[in-house]
This record gives C-alpha cells, sequence and structure tokens, in this order.
C-alpha cells in the first residue's frame, strides 16, 4: 500500500476526516489496476500540558503553559479530554472553522486546573453548538452540579445558564464502557487521585489511544487499572508530573513520573509513550532534559508539547 498523490501531505485535521490511499492489484505478476480507499482519520492534538496552575512565560514558550486539554478526532467526531486553561484556544479555533461545535467533553476529575477553561469556551456561548459532558468520578454528585458551583458568586460573575449552546450532562462509574458514537468504544477506569479520577481508553478504526492522567503510581507495583487500559495501546499518554528523583518529596499528591510511565509502556507493549502534565515548575529547558532522557531510555517517547498533533 502507498500513500496516493491527493493530498500530497498530510491533511490538517481541523478540515479533513479522513486521508486518502491507492492500493495496487497484481494478478501472475502483472499490475491489473488500482483501488483507492478512504482511511478514516485519526488524530490527538494538544491545546495544554501543564498541571496545576497555568504558567505562561518566557520560560516555558517551546512547551506551552496552559493546563490539560486534549483534543482527539475521529473521523468527523470530536471529543476533547479535560477542560484547563487549553480549553480557550480550542474553542477559539473551533469557532474559526465556520461552522457549529460538536463535541463529547470528557473530565479525567474537575480538580480546577482540568474544568477552569470551560467558562472561556467560546462555543458555549452559540446557540447552534451542542456539548455533551462526560464524568466517571463524581460517586453521584453529578458533573452538572459540579460545573455549576464553579460558576456561582463569590467564585466567578457569571453563573453557568448564560450559556446558549446545547448543553447534555452524563455522569457514569469509571470503570464502564461507553459508545459515544458509532465506530468508537471507550474503555473506561478508576485512577489513585485524590477525590478521585477516570482513565480513558479510546479505540477506533483498529487503533487505540490511552489518556492517563491524575494517577499516582504505588513504588514497585505496577497499577492493574492503568494496565488495562493501556494493553497494547498504540499511544499512551500519561501523567508524568514528577521524576523518580522528584517523587518522594511529593507523595500522596496524586501524581506520578516519566519513569514509571516507562515501566508501564514496556510492560503493557505501548507503541509510543507520551508524557504529560508537566509540573508548572519544569521550564523549557528541564523538559528539554527530560525528554533527551526518556527517548534514551525508551525509544520514540515524546514530551507533550502544546500544538503536537499525533496520529496512533
Amino acid at each position: 500500500m502507498k500513500i496516493g498523490k491527493k493530498p500530497s501531505k498530510d491533511p490538517d485535521p481541523h478540515t479533513f476526516g479522513s486521508f486518502f490511499c491507492e492500493t495496487r492489484r497484481y494478478r501472475g505478476g502483472k499490475r491489473i489496476g488500482t483501488r483507492s480507499l478512504v482511511q478514516p482519520e485519526f488524530t490527538v492534538r494538544f491545546w495544554g500540558v501543564r498541571g496545576s496552575i497555568a504558567c505562561p512565560g518566557p520560560d516555558t514558550v517551546r512547551y506551552g503553559g496552559n493546563t490539560s486539554c486534549v483534543e482527539v478526532r475521529c473521523g468527523n467526531r470530536v471529543m476533547v479530554f479535560d477542560g484547563g486553561t487549553g480549553l480557550r484556544l480550542l474553542g477559539n479555533e473551533l469557532m474559526r472553522e465556520g461552522k457549529p461545535a460538536e463535541l463529547d467533553l470528557f473530565y479525567s476529575h474537575t480538580h480546577f486546573d482540568h474544568i477552569c477553561g470551560l467558562p472561556f469556551f467560546a462555543p458555549c456561548y452559540d446557540a447552534r453548538s451542542r456539548l455533551r459532558i462526560w464524568a466517571g468520578h463524581l460517586n453521584g454528585r453529578g458533573i452538572e452540579t459540579v460545573l455549576n458551583n464553579m460558576m456561582i458568586e463569590p467564585l466567578f460573575p457569571i453563573p453557568m445558564g448564560i450559556f446558549t449552546a446545547k448543553l447534555d450532562f452524563v455522569d457514569f462509574a469509571a470503570g464502564k464502557k461507553l459508545a459515544p458514537h458509532r465506530g468508537i468504544r471507550i474503555a473506561t477506569g478508576p485512577l489513585n487521585h485524590p477525590n478521585g479520577a477516570t482513565g480513558y481508553r479510546i479505540e477506533y478504526a483498529g487503533k487505540a489511544v490511552a489518556y492517563i492522567t491524575d494517577t499516582e503510581h504505588r513504588p514497585g507495583n505496577l497499577d492493574g487499572n492503568v494496565l488495562g487500559l493501556i494493553d497494547r495501546a498504540d499511544l499512551m499518554i500519561y501523567d508524568a508530573t514528577y521524576t523518580d528523583a522528584e517523587y518522594p518529596q511529593h507523595k500522596d499528591w496524586g501524581h506520578s513520573t516519566w519513569q514509571e510511565g516507562v515501566r508501564l509502556a514496556d510492560a503493557a507493549g505501548v507503541g509510543r509513550l507520551v508524557i504529560f502534565h508537566h509540573d508548572p515548575g519544569h521550564d523549557d529547558a528541564f523538559m528539554d532534559r527530560v525528554a533527551a532522557e526518556a527517548a534514551h531510555t525508551r525509544a520514540g517517547t515524546i514530551v507533550a508539547r502544546e500544538g503536537l498533533i499525533l496520529r496512533p
């Protein structure tokens, strides 16, 4: 199989839902024709890669300072994982596309760094747009209630009722399997984080992406819930807030290390490991050192940065 001549470069994931391939057919060693196939597009784009608090500034220009927000496109379906400050940038991009936004927003959990982008998400103020908002860690309290509480006095000047988009709220128990759209399957599982968190495994077109953030490992004991979600995943996005050397000073804070990410990825046969949820105190120079050491330890490992687009 070879990539066809149209398009001549990788399609923009914000304008294409598929890419073209050409298969050559032979009989008796002779070429008898070609057949064009349309392969479904599966892309992952990072809009925010930090944890805890946004940290824009001259020392975080290359990797970015916005908090967690990852866009996953499966064909023409848009799914967003976490709504930190990076969500504002995604919203602006969606509005520039000039059509109503229709998407699913999945929260890993509702600590402020993962939800604070919602009031600044432009599609929320577009009556043509439709959002489904999902959470699996609240144990009956309800994601709608939690987000409403974020946007009331004295914490915020306007209530969530000002949104004009159509909003649907879906609460589920971590561990449930979800089918948000035809051809898309999402496995979920509980993570080890204060107040709870949910990990996700997105399966589409024969590929799998795991989104595992805000989880703390137990040294010497690989997390079975995480292993189940990342098993032979093509792409694993993992909370690597600390290094192994830093971790003892941050025990019970709810985060992991890039070295634990490597151990998990090796054990589960993961394709590519992506280091994510960077500590706000880790500047570009620090992240460069992490990137070099991690890639040396496990070939192909990369550090997430704002604007990065990957295809599993």
